[in-house]
Parts: structure tokens; sequence; C-alpha cells
């Protein structure tokens, strides 16, 4: 039985050398037990398709803003405009349904429920973010769930993988909390890694 994606223990301290930038998102999450549902619709994909390199588990999100690399002193200036969104509303119900690709590549799983107030969230967190003065590429959100990338000699997997993913339907969930996310650790050769910078609560019901 191959093991699921990102259910090992980190190696590695988190805390090792410092650099003056860091690479940040602002992102929804779902929780844990629908990308567990996700994770067992996966679980032949896994064992089939060893060599494709999956995201670990805990690290799948809906990434609302990608900001790049940013001077860390920048940072801060996100925390209270962040947190006044999630204040201001309350939890979106989404669903993850469906798989997909990018560019033969890059697999998927597809975002369904209240995508009109996803939208509206990703526009207010994009519109703080020009206001605090920091540039991005502001490009037009196609919500998802990134799962795996495929070897440049192995294009076929993903495309038969996200056919498989094609009658996948999850159950509702509320994204319960607004995520800033950072990956200024475990660069190198090997897959990226996230940890959340800062999380807001999003408004109670």
């Amino acid at each position: 039985m191959a093991e699921v994606p990102g259910r090992g223990t980190e190696s590695g301290d988190e805390d090792g050398a410092r650099t003056s930038t860091v690479r940040v998102f602002v992102a929804l999450a779902p929780p844990d037990d629908a990308k567990d549902e996700l994770a067992r619709e996966l679980g032949p994909a896994y064992e089939a398709y060893p060599r494709m390199r999956w995201n670990r588990i805990e690290d799948w999100h809906i990434t609302l803003a990608f900001l790049g690399e940013l001077p860390v002193a920048t940072v801060p200036l996100l925390r209270p405009p962040l947190a006044a969104i999630a204040a201001a509303h309350r939890p979106v119900e989404l669903a993850l349904r469906g798989g997909g690709h990018f560019d033969d590549r890059v697999l998927w799983s597809g975002i369904d429920g209240d995508l009109d107030g996803l939208h509206r969230i990703a526009t207010e967190v994009r519109t703080v973010v020009k206001e605090c003065g920091i540039p991005f590429e502001d490009r037009p959100l196609r919500p998802h769930l990134t799962l795996a990338r495929a070897r440049r000699d192995d294009p076929a997997s993903v495309l038969e993988v996200a056919a498989g993913l094609a009658g996948f339907t999850g159950r509702r969930w509320p994204a319960a909390r607004l995520h800033l996310v950072g990956s200024d650790y475990g660069r190198g050769p090997g897959p990226i890694r996230y940890r959340d910078i800062e999380s807001w609560a999003f408004a109670r019901r």
C-alpha cells in the first residue's frame, strides 16, 4: 500500500537559515475531513502513479491572491486589513468537485459551492494588498486545489488521474479561516513546504 502523501513527519529545522524575504499568498483551506475524503478518492492514483510529485495533504489550499516574494518587513502591513476582512464575512460554503489539469502537468481538484462569495472575498483581499502598496500579478481567480505535478517525461499521468476525478463530488464545508501563508522554508530541490504566518476566523454565522 502506497503511503498517502503528507502524512509523514517533516525533517529538518524549520527555524534554520533565515532569509530577508518570504514567498507569500492568501488562501482558504478545506477542513481535514474534506481533505481526507478527496485523499481516499485519490488512493488508487497514489499507488498507480508514484512518480508524480504529490503535494502534501496538509498543504492543500485555495489561493485567493499570490503575492510572490516579499520583504519580511512588509508582511506585518497585511495583518490588520486581512483580519478586518475575516471579521466582516461569514464562512463561505464550498466543496471539492471533479478534477482537471494545467498544461498537461499540474493536476487539480475543482471548487464548487458559493463561488460568488469566494470571489467577493478574493476581490477584497486583492484590494487591501494593493492599498498596502504591495505589487503583485493580479491574475483572474480560478479556484482550485493543486494536487500534484507530473514529471516532464510522464505527462500522461496527470491526464489520466484528472479523468478519474471527473465524477468526484465532495461534501460541502464552511471555510472557517482566512490564511496568510508563507513558503520561506524547505527551499531547494525538494517539495515546497508551507506554513501559516497567521490566520483569522471568519465571523460566526
